[in-house]
């Protein structure tokens, strides 16, 4: 008897079963990942392209519409009433209401609402108050326009998205992260924004840099408008308030003061940095003063502290909007011209729906005058209508020779309102008023067409307005730069001690026991140099072995062409010596070098490193030989070219030496190094970017010049910072000339001098001008023949004339605290530099009525000459006031009179503005 055996009790259908089931929920799984993601994406962490919004966001702002009365409302009534549309609770939309409070442009705060700079928190909602701002009134709603859903319980309505006409996810910025998405998207200034819109609706394609509400400093070479892959670098701004103290006045967006200063702490204890305190002075505005610890250089500081502290962070941002409910990765550029088009078919639906506004208006109007003109509402027929039906039939037979005057045909809707018009309106009826009222119906009419007819204008004239309207102090605050890349190595300070044991080979920090070489950072690479002619460059370490032997060890810097090793080896092989002179660039690190030819046995005689590319004298003596008459003789390093550290180089002697001594020590055999100024990084370099300074070489220096009058001499060290208001930076020549126009705050008036700058102390400041308020620096050449071009007011009738003077026919050469000679005796409206001549060809002479012949030097060493002149009035002594004769006697010569100045308060001027002496 057979037995019927059912399929799925089989075991190859049982395990059938089980991999169904295992797919059924891996599908689910599937599913419902993907409606998390989805849900996450479009209702949570993503703003809408449209308005800029997140969901919470979105019904924050329409919560704040909804119980707007112009007054404030506390927060936490704010929130519980978003409660209706928002399902995550209070706390999510508290944190996103204080975030978007912060942002100052779409809600007016009251209270502590916290400071994104320092990082302090808002007060708890029940303390604080808030309602819509001006501009997110004009900006944000208008019912008409706004689509509406549901909200998550059915018992409320709530916006889809608003109809903003601004793009305003761009100038607030948003950052969000979803289930396998995020978006950052950077602020952007709203006046740029504005100004981009308008060009967008010329045509033009705009360009958008982010712009910070932090301040600060930022290099947007690499923005890539914001897509993915783009990156924005942002720098604190530091100043220089003397050599021994640093000011952080504006931060880098997304960090706060107290996080940098804790990166700033954390910097000095690692040993990066060596500040003596630091202080957090912020109030209105950020002040972080850092105190230097003594001997430590200010600018090489503040590049450290780029390169190890927030005062310098990287930003990627991820421009990820929500469009036609998906998510969009697009640029910030497009982003604008989908935000502009948006505005403006806003704004034409808005000019639409007035029209036909008006024309309502006008068409119930219309048929109000009529009704009431013709009598209709006494006709017979119409007063005995005993239904509504009736009613509509008698008005359609005595409306109908008027119906070619309406722009629509009359419903009974209109009907009903008409009937529903009591009789006392009715009576009083105006219909001059009426007329009236249509006229400036139709002009507003007129108006409105003519704007969709130029919608194009009528948006751009839109932005203006709101650019005329809340523009005002809201003008960018971070500053555009190019960053140069700061080396972390240069600028590491010392902060371990580097040790070596010759004879076993190791080097390292934790040989305090050996020969102590130099002081170094933890992040720098050291240079070793053996006896076998073999090198290698290695990271600090606490202890390494680099091989028996060693010569020289020292910190290696990259790319180094100034640095020359002189050596002289033996080859192993031939015994043949050489001599080679050699520079170590670029290497790979912990990997060995051979500077000999290779051979077994070859050995280094004589070595030295040389910063600056010095060649010095040796004596090579020789063993005796039968053959050698002459045992010792001299190489001069100076002959041997500097070529590649694989050379070979050149033969000593074929004669096995006994040692090699030096004689004399050498000077440089490199030219002075060739130093650019690059105007965009704002630092030196020798790369060949920007204006060349010149070759430098030991004690030569820079001089600046800022635009206020201060002049300092400085090193020609790479690390050095330049203020931002230099007008003047060149190779120092204590013989140059330079030539000076300013205006004397005491005297007011326009003054000329030309002298040599004084040989200062590095670093040491002075100025050029008075200190004396209302004193400025106009102009400064170092040209041989400077010429400008002076704007002058004549005579009693302040006639304008302009006469154009060369500055060295003026006045000679003086001391640099000379205030100088007066450049014109009228009234000067403007100078201006026109002409820099390097002879004297060519160059125009001034005009013989334009200059007063005065100079005036202020010192204050003798009082004797003033003390005893006889004086009537107030003491007015004047140093080589030179004045013209009467004109009764044109032969007189001039005279001079040499008083020296006690006080720089005498110096008197009559109601012309001459000097006089009283």
């Amino acid at each position: 008897m057979s037995e019927d055996i059912s399929h799925n009790d089989t075991p190859e259908n049982n395990e059938d079963n089980v991999l169904h089931n295992v797919t059924s929920l891996n599908g689910l799984y599937e599913n419902w990942f993907l409606d998390y993601a989805s849900y996450v994406i479009l209702d949570r962490a993503v703003p809408h392209i449209n308005d800029g919004l997140k969901p919470v966001q979105r019904r924050i702002l329409h919560s704040l519409k909804e119980m707007d009365d112009g007054r404030f409302n506390k927060a936490a009534n704010v929130i519980g009433n978003t409660m209706k549309y928002h399902p995550h609770g209070d706390a999510s939309i508290g944190d996103a209401m204080v975030q978007i409070g912060q942002k100052n442009l779409l809600i007016d705060c009251q209270g502590n609402w916290g400071d994104p700079i320092t990082g302090d928190s808002a007060a708890a909602p029940r303390y604080i108050e808030a309602r819509l701002s001006k501009f997110a009134l004009d900006v944000v709603f208008n019912p008409d326009t706004t689509v509406w859903q549901a909200s998550y319980d059915g018992r409320n309505r709530e916006p889809i998205t608003l109809p903003v006409k601004f793009p305003l996810l761009l100038a607030q910025g948003a950052e969000g992260i979803a289930v396998g998405l995020a978006t950052k998207i950077l602020p952007h200034n709203f006046i740029e924004l504005l100004d981009g819109s308008v060009a967008v609706l010329r045509g033009e394609r705009p360009n958008l840099v982010p712009d910070f509400p932090t301040g600060g400093m930022a290099d947007v070479s690499a923005y890539n408008e914001g897509q993915r892959g783009g990156k924005v670098r942002v720098r604190a701004k530091i100043v220089e308030r003397d050599k021994k103290t640093l000011a952080i006045t504006e931060i880098p967006f997304s960090t706060t003061t107290g996080g940098l200063i804790d990166s700033v702490i954390s910097a000095n204890d690692k040993g990066k940095i060596k500040i003596k305190k630091i202080e957090d002075n912020t109030a209105k505005d950020v002040e972080i003063v850092v105190h230097l610890a003594p001997g430590i250089s200010p600018d090489v500081t503040i590049d450290a502290l780029y390169a190890f502290t927030d005062c310098e962070v990287s930003i990627s941002p991820n421009t990820c909007v929500i469009q036609d409910d998906k998510p969009r990765f697009m640029s910030v550029n497009d982003m604008l011209i989908e935000s502009t088009q948006f505005t403006k078919e806003l704004l034409k639906q808005e000019l639409e729906i007035r029209l036909k506004e008006l024309m309502e208006k006008i068409f119930f109007s219309s048929l109000l005058k009529i009704f009431i003109q013709e009598g209709m509402y006494k006709h017979p027929d119409y007063e005995t209508s005993s239904d509504f039906e009736t009613v509509v039939a008698v008005l359609n037979r005595l409306f109908e020779p008027f119906f070619p005057q309406f722009y629509r045909a009359i419903t009974n809707d209109d009907y009903k309102k008409l009937i529903d018009k009591p009789m006392s309106s009715i009576t009083r009826f105006d219909v001059k008023k009426t007329d009236e009222q249509i006229k400036n119906l139709e002009a507003e009419i007129k108006t409105v067409k003519h704007h969709l007819k130029h919608l194009i204008n009528y948006t751009i004239a839109w932005f203006e307005k709101l650019k005329e309207k809340y523009g005002n102090g809201r003008e960018r605050k971070t500053e555009l730069r190019t960053f140069d890349r700061v080396e972390a190595a240069q600028v590491a300070l010392a902060n371990v001690k580097l040790y070596v044991n010759r004879e076993d080979g190791f080097i390292g920090s934790g040989l305090k026991k050996d020969e102590f070489i130099c002081d170094c950072s933890d992040i720098d690479e050291i240079i070793v140099f053996r006896g076998d002619g073999r090198f290698i460059v290695t990271k600090v370490q606490d202890k390494v072995f680099v091989g028996k032997d060693i010569l020289h060890v020292a910190v290696f810097k990259k790319n180094d062409e100034r640095t020359v090793y002189n050596m002289i080896y033996k080859d192993g092989e031939s015994g043949v010596s050489y001599i080679k002179r050699f520079a170590v660039t670029g290497i790979t690190r912990d990997k060995e070098y051979d500077l000999t030819k290779g051979t077994k046995g070859s050995k280094v005689l004589y070595f030295t490193a040389n910063p600056n590319g010095e060649a010095e004298v040796v004596n090579v003596q020789l063993k005796p030989h039968s053959k050698l008459k002459k045992l010792q003789f001299d190489e001069d390093f100076a002959q041997i070219a500097i070529k590649g550290r694989g050379s070979m180089g050149n033969i000593v002697t074929k004669y096995p030496i006994k040692k090699v001594v030096l004689k004399s020590k050498g000077v440089s055999t490199l030219a002075g190094r060739k130093i650019w100024y690059d105007d965009i990084l704002k630092r030196l370099n020798a790369d060949g970017r920007g204006k060349y300074l010149g070759e430098f070489d030991g004690e030569d220096r820079i001089l600046t010049v800022l635009s206020n009058g201060v002049y300092e001499l400085t090193s020609f060290d790479l690390n050095n910072h330049f203020d931002d208001k230099m007008i003047v930076i060149e190779k120092y020549d204590p013989a140059k000339v330079f030539a000076v126009v300013h205006y004397e705050g005491k005297s007011k008036n326009y003054m000329v001098k030309r002298f040599v700058f004084e040989n200062t102390a590095i670093g040491r400041q002075g100025t050029i001008i008075s200190d004396e308020a209302g004193s400025k620096l106009v102009l400064i050449s170092g040209a041989a023949q400077p010429v400008v071009k002076v704007e002058q007011l004549k005579g009693k009738s302040l006639a304008e004339e302009t006469v154009e003077l060369n500055l060295t026919d003026l006045i000679d050469v003086k001391g640099m605290k000379a205030m100088g000679n007066r450049l014109s005796a009228h009234q000067v409206k403007s100078v201006e530099l026109i002409a820099e001549h390097d002879d004297e060809k060519d160059v125009p002479d001034p005009a013989p009525d334009s200059v007063e012949d005065t100079e005036i030097i202020i010192t204050a060493e003798d009082k004797t000459a003033t003390d005893s002149a006889p004086q009537s009035g107030p003491a007015n002594p004047v140093i080589n006031q030179e004045q013209e004769a009467p004109a009764a006697k044109p032969q007189e010569p001039k005279k001079n009179i040499d008083l020296e100045i006690t006080n720089p308060d005498d110096i008197d001027m009559d109601d012309k503005g001459q000097l006089g002496l009283f």
